[in-house]
């Protein structure tokens, strides 16, 4: 018999937690019978069609997973699981502004971000929401007419999902940059992250873009304060002219002399935010045009989620899959390899939005969990990453999944670079799935300079385990529209894997902790009152103060 997870408002669908369901005890018995020693190598041996009956298309991305460590049992168990625990209910209630994030009792609407006018149910604040964007976008269009604006750098001031989404779609968008417009980033507290940008740019052609929802947010005040203060010794006189906020605290930006704001809504999680007034950089980058399809591609992959059947659905497999891997299979991370340079800031931009998301230990009901959640997400833009840390993927004692994304068209026309690039990406996932036996490795040529070192100990070094499972996610291009359903689909197995395992994705008090201690020792670091601290902190504080 199933428990429900209550301690939400009636009107939202109960969650049954994977744990409390028939298929969870279906799939441990798989599992145990097949899952664990499921050997891919066989797999792709035995069934000539593996590659085909596990790979799927959603709007702009072609996911192969044939390479991972399941079968058509294995996603059977898992759909069934999803709808055991309401998966569909609870997404329905999302897309429809129930207050789903019940811990701080909002709705969790960023996909009417992106909605079209009339797009039923996406667009329940659709005027709203679109008033906001024809604003902002107009602003943007004027600061990118340099000969009107006079603006040729843009820094944007902002920490975390006011950080994170923006520089990451703009890093991967410059091909899409309007010409002579810098854009610069800046989040980190410590004063050399402004410096370095302070040092490139010219008051009279620089605009700072506040990004707090608050405009309290500690470190990004600090940088903006400095900011100004850096303006007004530069000779600049207009506040106003030069410093724009995305933030709801009208009052606050006015009494930092900033008149121009753009605001947005509490149903508008941080890490979900990119698609909002926190997108004006993303705007002043690529363009009004470009915005706008950088939003419809992530509505595509809205209705993709919100329609297709579970079996079929994208978002959905993968959020089962990551949590088969962490639950059943014990892998503690994935790593995250974007075979194109644009998407190098990819894997920092998802460390948040699933770990912050689903790094959670008690569920909605406030009860301890007895599993794992969030893995570590971490990763480098291939083929760096495969002269870094591949060696632990392919020798270490660790299964780690891996994720490739690649993108079959470039925007550059080094063509020859890009064959080699995708070579890579592909040898990459079939050496992982494939691995080399002993034997093999002994026929090979031995190094001169190991001549003397024991040939069959030498063989053993240069084997590899193989079955490591891998998943490849294909893009035709780097486009906004991709690139927008891309992150949606990213943002949606999010939610698939954190409602299975009960928990609340959309708050995030973790980080809240930490925060409020630092306010309590920024004080005690100027008077070097040690008080009542703990031994650690009383000596780390006074050697830091000599």
């Amino acid at each position: 018999m199933t428990t429900p997870v209550r301690a939400v408002p009636a009107r939202i669908p109960a969650l049954v937690r994977c744990d409390q369901t028939a298929a969870w005890q279906a799939l441990r018995g798989h599992y145990e019978a097949h899952g664990r020693e499921l050997d891919l190598r066989e797999a792709f041996a035995r069934d000539a069609q593996r590659a085909a009956a596990l790979s799927f298309e959603a709007p702009e991305v072609f996911a192969d997973l044939s390479k991972n460590l399941v079968d058509t049992a294995t996603l059977h168990f898992l759909v069934e699981m999803a709808r055991e625990c309401g998966l569909e209910a609870r997404r329905d209630a999302m897309f429809a502004g129930e207050p789903i994030n019940a811990t701080e009792g909002r709705a969790v609407l960023h996909t009417a971000l992106r909605a079209p006018r009339g797009a039923t149910p996406f667009d329940r604040f659709a005027d709203e929401v679109n008033g906001v964007l024809d604003a902002m976008l107009a602003y943007a269009e004027q600061v990118r007419d340099a000969s009107h604006s006079g603006i040729h750098d843009v820094v944007n001031i902002g920490i975390g999902g006011s950080d994170l989404g923006p520089q990451m779609v703009v890093g991967a968008l410059d091909a899409y940059a309007a010409p002579g417009l810098s854009m610069h980033f800046v989040s980190n507290v410590d004063g050399h992250d402004l410096t370095r940008v302070l040092m490139r740019v010219n008051a009279r052609e620089t605009l700072f873009i506040v990004a707090s929802k608050t405009f309290t947010t500690q470190e990004t005040m600090a940088n903006a304060e400095a900011a100004r203060a850096w303006f007004l010794a530069q000779g600049g006189s207009d506040v106003a002219k030069h410093f724009v906020a995305t933030t709801t605290n009208v009052e606050a930006a006015a009494r930092f002399g900033i008149t121009t704001t753009f605001g947005f809504w509490d149903w508008v999680g941080g890490r979900y935010s990119l698609w909002s007034a926190i997108g004006l950089p993303i705007a002043i980058a690529i363009g009004a045009a470009n915005f706008r399809a950088l939003l419809a591609g992530a509505h595509s992959m809205d209705r993709h989620f919100a329609e297709a059947p579970l079996e079929r659905n994208l978002p959905v497999l993968l959020g089962l899959i990551d949590l088969w891997y962490r639950n059943f299979h014990g892998f503690s991370s994935r790593s995250v390899a974007p075979y194109h340079q644009g998407l190098a800031r990819l894997p920092a931009y998802l460390q948040q939005l699933e770990m912050e998301s689903n790094g959670k230990r008690v569920d909605l009901a406030g009860q301890t969990l007895p599993f794992a959640t969030s893995p570590v997400v971490w990763g480098e833009p291939g083929t760096n990453g495969q002269h870094a840390y591949f060696q632990m993927l392919h020798q270490g004692s660790d299964v780690i999944p891996v994720e490739f994304i690649a993108v079959r068209a470039p925007s550059h026309d080094l063509a020859d670079s890009h064959r080699k690039l995708l070579a890579n990406c592909l040898a990459q996932s079939q050496a992982l799935m494939q691995g080399k036996r002993a034997d093999e490795a002994r026929q090979e040529r031995t190094p001169t300079a190991a001549v003397d070192f024991d040939r069959d100990a030498l063989a053993r070094h240069r084997s590899f385990p193989g079955n490591r499972p891998s998943t490849t996610l294909l893009l035709e291009a780097l486009t906004p529209v991709s690139l927008g359903a891309l992150i949606a689909l990213y943002e949606h197995r999010v939610f698939t894997s954190g409602t299975l395992w009960g928990i609340n994705s959309f708050d995030q008090w973790g980080v809240e902790l930490g925060k409020a201690l630092a306010g309590q020792l920024l004080p005690r670091l100027a008077t070097g009152d040690v008080q009542g601290l703990d031994g650690s902190t009383a000596q780390l504080l006074a050697r830091l103060r000599r």
